[in-house]
């Protein structure tokens, strides 16, 4: 039995189209977008054990091809259409925060830094540039370590902002740990920056860093 067969409102698009996206599950919402099924097993049984293999959504998300071939059982096109989803999703929250206007606090930068920078299996260190008003003009990533590590200059952030014409700025790098506790490496290199850009008259409003499911705010923390 193919998913043509059943009754239309099992079917994942119908379901979605008269139920919304928040009533199906990871599987049914993976199955919209594989579109199909191979030999012997519909789309929604193949989207359900690359879930299983794979670890669930993440784990399905963050795998190389070679990965998702291997483990999961699907293609270079499957690929390419969960890697359009997720790099979209990351737009939507960026075009969210240039929307939006002035950033407030913390939280409204760090949806968009997590969702970014939380899969990054090396160090990397960015910065969200604002104007004036503490509006977005771009977030760029500026320096890339190892995994425990990256070498920043607060020299090139000043240029940036130079650049940009930039009047603020939301330091942001990962832990690849996962772990998002900052350390006495991120304290001092902060305050390099903070005094580097002080002399240009850009003001530091926090430096967040990204762990696996959440951001934590230095500026919070009294860290700057």
């Amino acid at each position: 039995m193919t998913i043509k067969d059943w009754p239309s409102r099992e079917r994942p698009r119908e379901k979605l189209l008269h139920h919304g996206p928040a009533a199906l599950s990871d599987a049914e919402l993976l199955a919209i977008l594989l579109r199909s099924g191979r030999r012997g097993q519909d789309v929604v049984s193949l989207a359900r054990s690359a879930l299983a293999t794979l670890g669930g959504l993440r784990g399905l998300l963050e795998a190389p091809p070679a990965g998702l071939s291997r483990a999961g059982g699907l293609g270079p096109t499957a690929y390419a259409t969960l890697s359009a989803a997720l790099e979209l999703s990351r737009r939507y929250l960026y075009a969210t925060l240039e929307r939006d206007g002035p950033l407030e606090n913390p939280d409204a930068a760090s949806h968009y830094l997590v969702a970014r920078m939380k899969a990054y299996r090396r160090e990397v260190f960015g910065c969200l540039f604002l104007d004036t008003r503490h509006r977005v003009i771009t977030f760029r990533e500026l320096f890339y370590g190892s995994i425990d590590s990256a070498t920043v200059h607060p020299r090139e952030v000043v240029s940036a902002c130079l650049e940009l014409n930039a009047a603020a700025l939301i330091l942001a790098h990962n832990h690849p740990s996962g772990v998002a506790e900052p350390s006495g490496a991120d304290t001092a290199i902060t305050r390099r920056i903070v005094d580097a850009a002080r002399l240009i008259d850009v003001r530091v409003l926090d430096h967040l860093v990204v762990g696996e499911r959440e951001a934590v705010s230095m500026a919070a923390r009294g860290l700057l």
